[in-house]
């Protein structure tokens, strides 16, 4: 399979496609998932081209990984979540319904179940509100250039 131009993450890195956005640095995007499994799903999407976790670039790959450790931290603290999980889904196989690389961050508690992922919209205010939440949680970034 070809990376396509028109998937969605890729529409919301060139601001073609509206987006709840988080966190961004050079290489990274972090915005909330418009269908989450639980409050506070968030995305981390590098800023390259790249399908699945095997054509990323190692050097944005590292970048990446940096944004969800930060991001992670803030969902943690926003939702006050005595668990974090971070899931990566390469390949139809593995569950990927985008296939631009991407990070699911998302919030866990004990007992709290996950909604089936890609079913349902959430609320627009609540995204925003979530968004909020994690963007107050984050450190300062340094300013642009």
């Amino acid at each position: 399979m070809s990376y396509d131009n028109d998937n969605i993450f890729a529409k919301i890195l060139r601001a073609e496609a509206p987006a709840f956005r988080v966190y961004e640095t050079d290489g990274a995007l972090a915005f909330m998932d418009l269908m989450p499994q639980v409050p506070g799903h968030t995305l981390v999407v590098p800023k390259d081209a790249a399908e699945n976790l095997f054509d990323v670039d190692p050097d944005i790959l590292a970048a990446t990984i940096l944004a969800v450790q930060t991001v992670a931290g803030a969902v943690k603290q926003a939702f006050e979540a005595p668990g974090i999980m971070i899931a990566q889904l390469n390949g139809p196989a593995a569950g990927q319904t985008v296939f631009h690389t991407h990070f699911h961050i998302m919030p866990r508690f004990e007992g709290l179940e996950f909604k089936l992922h890609a079913r349902e919209v959430e609320d627009a205010a609540v995204l925003a509100s979530h968004a909020r939440r994690i963007r107050a949680c984050l450190p300062p970034q340094p300013p642009a250039p």
